[in-house]
């Protein structure tokens, strides 16, 4: 899922770590005889003279104040040696930069006296937020975890592809970057910092790091998880005004209420490219059918409402992909179809746009006890489908992680 993303919070989590490596002697010269250095990273959201409201990464925001004698610096994107940064003047500064501040602690969580200001503009972070997404899209890899050993530091993931499913060991070590989903919200900025010990069985992940010559390890330098819900069935009813609808769960036969948010995605299938899916499934279900066999693009996890389900055949590459869209219809040249891909290249639609009885898969937010479940992709015109497994069956499930290819927009959904 990568899955709608804010480049510049995408960007502070892939240079966060070297921002907090840059260091000033003469500010730690400071430190050792007046009191203990503090450090805080974000975006300007206002400035005012010389207080500026600064967005962090996570935290409240924080008032900034800039003092007299305090050095501010432009760092060129990938620098991290302050020797090569040039110095500028404050009014220099403009809303929506990137900065780390640096001063001595202050008793109030909520302002901070700066003796140093580094920056970097929007452009530059523009600039590499777009070679992070294109890195996810090219060293990413994503699938349904299995098991996790934190003492050892690896995750057992399924992945499925038109050879079937195989088990992928990804290794992790201790500068590895953990993000996770928040429970009620589709947004990749709303993603914590986590661990491996976050993690469990069941859970969707996205990978970007470096894959084994054979496929079956892949060293991670950064790992996003979440643990989402797939529906299937028709609709209940819909309140546009509210931006939610009612669903009768095919599984569970009961009514589930989402939320469609901005960051939603809703597509149409074209209802050749459903009869096609349709039937798939059914000869998935049928082993004897022509066209089954062992290759089953079905998921492996449970096929409750909760269960993260499988890749369906559309999403594995089933006959009927988008005509033009890359390798097959949305497939990369690695092998594995981007779902991604082929999906924005469907119809899109509105909540309006939907009628009771309207047949609908899609894949949501877990929700909390609170909240309702958010939308994250919803595909209508899926009738074929629903009526070729009228029981409920994994394999007419979306793919399970179907924010995108890549955290860095586009998107996790295109973190």
């Amino acid at each position: 899922m990568i899955p709608r993303t804010a480049s510049v919070l995408v960007f502070l989590l892939a240079v966060g770590a070297w921002l907090a490596a840059w260091s000033s002697p003469a500010l730690a010269e400071q430190a050792a005889a007046q009191g203990t250095i503090a450090k805080y990273i974000g975006t300007i959201k206002s400035i005012n003279g010389n207080v500026l409201t600064l967005t962090q990464e996570s935290g409240p925001e924080l008032t900034v104040t800039v003092e007299p004698n305090a050095r501010i610096l432009r760092l060129a994107p990938g620098e991290k040696d302050l020797k090569t940064a040039a110095s500028i003047q404050l009014q220099d500064l403009q809303v929506g930069d990137t900065i780390r501040v640096r001063g001595y602690a202050s008793t109030d969580a909520k302002s901070f006296p700066a003796l140093e200001v580094l920056v970097i503009s929007r452009s530059a972070v523009a600039a590499v937020s777009d070679q992070i997404r294109q890195d996810w899209q090219k060293r990413g890899m994503a699938g349904l975890v299995s098991a996790v050993d934190p003492a050892a530091g690896t995750v057992t993931v399924s992945v499925t592809s038109f050879t079937g499913k195989k088990d992928v060991v990804i290794h992790t070590t201790k500068s590895t970057v953990f993000r996770r989903y928040a429970p009620d919200s589709v947004k990749f900025e709303d993603a914590k910092p986590s661990s491996i010990a976050d993690l469990h069985p069941g859970d969707q992940l996205r990978a970007r790091g470096d894959r084994s010559a054979d496929g079956n390890a892949f060293a991670a330098e950064e790992i996003v998880s979440g643990r989402f819900r797939n529906l299937a069935g028709t609709v209940n009813s819909v309140d546009a005004s509210s931006g939610t609808l009612s669903v009768q769960d095919l599984f569970t036969k009961k009514a589930v209420q989402v939320k469609v948010s901005a960051d939603s995605q809703l597509h149409k299938l074209p209802p050749e490219m459903a009869q096609r899916i349709a039937a798939r499934v059914k000869g998935m279900m049928h082993p004897g059918a022509a066209g089954a066999g062992g290759n089953s693009a079905a998921g492996s996890a449970g096929s409750s409402a909760n269960a993260p389900a499988g890749q369906s055949a559309y999403a594995s590459g089933a006959p009927g992909g988008t005509p033009g869209a890359g390798m097959g219809g949305g497939m990369r040249s690695g092998g594995a179809p981007d779902f991604q891909q082929m999906l924005s290249r469907m119809p899109a639609v509105t909540l309006g746009d939907l009628h009771k009885g309207d047949a609908v898969m899609m894949v949501t937010t877990e929700g909390t006890p609170s909240t309702a479940s958010t939308a994250i992709t919803l595909l209508s015109g899926v009738e074929p489908i629903l009526e070729a497994a009228p029981s409920g069956s994994e394999a007419m499930m979306l793919a399970p992680w179907s924010l995108g290819g890549a955290p860095a927009g586009g998107d996790a959904g295109n973190p």
